[in-house]
C-alpha cells in the first residue's frame, strides 16, 4: 500500500494547489491543513479515500471540547475520515489490511524528562498565545494541554499494544500505521532550532511506543524526516514526516507533495 501524506499546509495563509499522487491508494492528512477549515474543501471527490488527524492550528480560536464535533461535520462533508484516538483497519488494493491509529497527541513536556517538564511548559507559553484557544470554555493551559495529552498517550499505548486476532479474522490486520500530528521523538526536531525548551512543544517521548508500529507518520515541525528506528527480530519502524511549512519562510524547500509513501511490506 502506497500512500500520500500532506501535513502543515497552513492554506489560511499560504498558496497551495494539492494534487493526487500517482500510485496512490490513501490521502493521508497530518494536521495544520487550514486553521479556518475553508480549504478542506479542495480534498470533496478526492480519487482515493481520505483520513486525517487534527493539529493544533485546526482549534486556532475555537474550544478543545466543542471543536472535535464540529470538526469531524466538517470533514464529513467533504468526505474526510477524521480519526482521533480512534483506529481503522483499510484493505489494500492487493488484499492486505492495515491498521491506522491516529491521535493528535499533543504535547505532554515529558520530552527532557521531569527535570524539564517545568521549563517546557513555560516555553509553550508562545504557542498557546497564538492557538488563542479554551478548554471547555476556560483559557487553554499548558497544565490542561498537558491532561488532554495524556489522555492521548494512554489510548495510544494501549491501542498498540492490543492484541492482534490474526490477518484473516475480523478486524485483524497485517500491518499498523500510526499517525499523530505531534512528533514521537527527538529525532524528529526540527535541526534549525536543536534542542531547546520549546522543542517540548513540538516532539513528545514516545520512543517506547515507535516499535509497535511499521510506520509512524506525522507532522508539526515545518520540515521532512524519514528515518528508521530498529525492531529485535522484525523490520525497522519507518518515521516519516511530509509538512510543507511555511513557503514565505523558505520552509517549503525540498517538499514533494507527489512523495509516495511505502507501508513496510506492503509495497
Amino acid at each position: 500500500m502506497r500512500l500520500q501524506l500532506f501535513s502543515d499546509l497552513h492554506l489560511e495563509t499560504e498558496t497551495f494547489d494539492p494534487q493526487p499522487a500517482p500510485g496512490a491508494e490513501l490521502l493521508v492528512l497530518g494536521g495544520d491543513i487550514d486553521a479556518g477549515w475553508t480549504a478542506l474543501e479542495r480534498f470533496a471527490g478526492w480519487p482515493v479515500p481520505v483520513i486525517m488527524v487534527a493539529g493544533n492550528h485546526e482549534f486556532d480560536g475555537r474550544d478543545l471540547v466543542q471543536g472535535w464535533g464540529d470538526l469531524r461535520a466538517r470533514c464529513a462533508r467533504f468526505g474526510i475520515r477524521l480519526i482521533e484516538r480512534e483506529s481503522l483497519v483499510l484493505t489494500s488494493t492487493a488484499g492486505l489490511k492495515v491498521r491506522f491509529v491516529g491521535t493528535v497527541r499533543w504535547s505532554d513536556f515529558d520530552l527532557f524528562g521531569d527535570a524539564g517538564r517545568e521549563r517546557a511548559m513555560r516555553a509553550s507559553a508562545y504557542f498557546l498565545k497564538l492557538m488563542a484557544a479554551t478548554h471547555d470554555g476556560a483559557e487553554l493551559t499548558p497544565e490542561l494541554l498537558r491532561t488532554e495529552s495524556l489522555a492521548c498517550r494512554d489510548w495510544l499505548a494501549s491501542e498498540l499494544r492490543r492484541l492482534n486476532p490474526g490477518a484473516d479474522a475480523p478486524g485483524g490486520w497485517h500491518r499498523t500505521v500510526v499517525i499523530t500530528h505531534f512528533a514521537p521523538s527527538q529525532r524528529s526536531a526540527d535541526p534549525r532550532f536543536g534542542n531547546q525548551p520549546g522543542t517540548a512543544s513540538f516532539c513528545n517521548a514516545d520512543d517506547h511506543l515507535i516499535p509497535l508500529a511499521d510506520l509512524w507518520l506525522h507532522g508539526h515541525l515545518h520540515c521532512r524526516h524519514d528515518y528508521a528506528v530498529d525492531r529485535p527480530g522484525q523490520a525497522p519502524t519507518r518515521v516519516v514526516c511530509q509538512a510543507m511549512g511555511l513557503i514565505r519562510k523558505g520552509e517549503a524547500e525540498g517538499f514533494d507533495p507527489l512523495k509516495l509513501i511505502a507501508v513496510p511490506g506492503l509495497a
